[in-house]
């Protein structure tokens, strides 16, 4: 590829997202989810308020959009994310990941629930692939579903997988446009880092500081600057490039990345039913996506 920048940023998205899953892991090993969830936002949000002051683009957006933008952060990144970092607590960051790669297909269905999208028998065949991937991962844990822990950390996923998927749809429902998505971001993280940071002091048994780790303060931090600023300011520059469809394809890398880097520096176990519910689900993810303009060279000008 001719342009640097583009390939710096489909490498800084496939990457830093592919990296999320392990740096919550790594987090709440002596931080308390909501808090690394929170502060996360939180710190996102600052950034993003100094970006704007600095560009001179920092003002009120409207009662209106305020309003959509909480729903957007309520569903995406309190309940999506939130509980996400929850449910790690419990649950090894690959199998999050593995599992948090089936959110197309709640999307998928409620698209075709509400008529925003067909159904096909590729879409059919894709779904059966998925389905069969899942089977995959509950065979191959079956005896950990006698543990509550766990039990509760799968239950949270998959709320967290419903609020992903309900934020997106949200979003193709109202088909809300924007000049100025880093404003909206700003407002998403902060009233998500506020409410979070109130969670974490309202639910978290013991959140005594002295015991955070400079390991986990350190990927918290990661989560923050990289996984929510950066990853996002490198998705968009992509998007001014090629087509949302052609970054699509890096959600399939992202779950490749995580699951192999969570066996790399976790020493999490890979087992071969989980290798194969890997194969199944994102072949399936893509072939209920797929189109043909994935693989046709396009600019967005």
């Amino acid at each position: 590829m001719k342009d640097y920048k583009l390939t710096l940023a489909i490498f800084t998205v496939a990457i830093v997202w592919g990296t999320t899953f392990l740096s919550i892991r790594v987090a709440v090993e002596t931080i308390p989810a909501w808090f690394v969830a929170g502060i996360r936002q939180f710190l996102a949000s600052i950034i993003m308020l100094c970006i704007l002051l600095y560009r001179g683009q920092f003002q009120w957006i409207g009662w209106k959009n305020l309003g959509y933008q909480l729903i957007f952060s309520s569903l995406m990144l309190i309940i999506a994310n939130g509980l996400t970092t929850v449910a790690e607590e419990t649950l090894t960051s690959s199998l999050t990941s593995l599992i948090s790669a089936t959110s197309p297909i709640v999307v998928f269905l409620g698209s075709v629930a509400l008529g925003l999208q067909k159904f096909t028998f590729r879409a059919l065949v894709g779904l059966l692939m998925c389905f069969g991937g899942i089977l995959f991962i509950f065979w191959d844990g079956i005896k950990d579903l006698a543990n509550p822990d766990y039990r509760f950390g799968i239950l949270l996923l998959f709320f967290a997988i419903a609020g992903w998927a309900s934020g997106t749809i949200f979003t193709k429902k109202m088909n809300i446009q924007s000049s100025n998505i880093s404003l909206n971001l700003f407002y998403q993280f902060a009233f998500a880092g506020i409410v979070q940071i109130i969670f974490a002091f309202l639910f978290s048994e013991n959140y005594n500081f002295g015991n955070w780790t400079l390991k986990s303060i350190s990927a918290m931090i990661y989560l923050s600057v990289f996984g929510s600023v950066a990853a996002f300011f490198a998705y968009h520059y992509a998007l001014t490039k090629v087509s949302p469809v052609q970054v699509s394809i890096l959600a399939y890398f992202n779950t490749i990345i995580s699951i192999f880097l969570s066996w790399l520096i976790l020493d999490e176990e890979i087992s071969l039913k989980f290798v194969l519910a890997a194969v199944l689900i994102i072949f399936g993810v893509f072939v209920i996506n797929y189109n043909p303009q994935m693989f046709k060279k396009q600019r967005i000008e």
